[in-house]
C-alpha cells in the first residue's frame, strides 16, 4: 500500500474540508478525530506538526479527478460523499477558498486556503501544531470573508 495515501486524504480533509467527517471508499483513510487527523499528518513523529507536513504537493492531484487543474463541488462530493446535516456543502466549501469566484479551486487556492489553515490553527503562532491546537480547531469550518 502507498504509505502517503493516508497522509494525502488527511491534508485534504484539512484543507478542504476540517470538519467533514469520513465516509465511503475513503473511510479509512480519512481521519475522523483530531487526534487520528493529527498523527497522520505528523510524518516524522515528533509530536508537532509543521506547514510542510501539514501541506501536501500531491494534495490537488488527488482532488483533481478529471485532471482538468480544477477542482469542482462534484469532484469533492465523489471524494467525501453528499452533504452531512449541519456541515456546508462542497459548493460552499469551495466558495470558502474560491479567490476569484470561478465556482472552482486552482492548485494556487487550495495551498493559499491551507496556509490560511494552518495560520488559523497555529494558535501560539510558533510555526508548529500541536494536538492541543488540533483539537481546538477540529470541526470548524474557515468562514469566507466577504469580498
Amino acid at each position: 500500500m502507498n504509505t502517503t495515501f493516508p497522509r494525502i486524504c488527511a491534508c485534504a480533509l484539512a484543507l478542504v474540508a476540517l470538519s467533514m467527517p469520513a465516509n465511503a471508499c475513503f473511510a479509512q483513510a480519512l481521519a475522523a478525530t483530531a487526534t487520528e487527523h493529527f498523527e497522520a499528518l505528523d510524518s516524522n513523529g515528533d509530536g508537532r506538526v509543521d506547514a510542510s507536513e501539514y501541506g501536501s504537493s500531491n494534495l490537488f492531484a488527488q482532488l483533481d479527478g478529471d485532471r482538468n487543474n480544477r477542482i469542482t463541488a462534484e469532484e469533492l462530493d465523489a471524494i467525501f460523499g453528499p452533504q452531512q446535516d449541519g456541515m456546508p456543502s462542497a459548493a460552499d466549501r469551495i466558495r470558502i477558498a474560491d479567490g476569484n469566484g470561478d465556482g472552482e479551486l486552482s492548485d494556487e487556492e487550495l495551498r493559499r486556503n491551507g496556509e490560511m489553515q494552518f495560520a488559523r490553527l497555529d494558535g501560539n503562532g510558533d510555526g508548529y501544531l500541536d494536538l492541543a491546537e488540533m483539537k481546538s480547531g477540529f470541526g470548524i469550518p474557515i468562514v469566507a470573508t466577504p469580498r
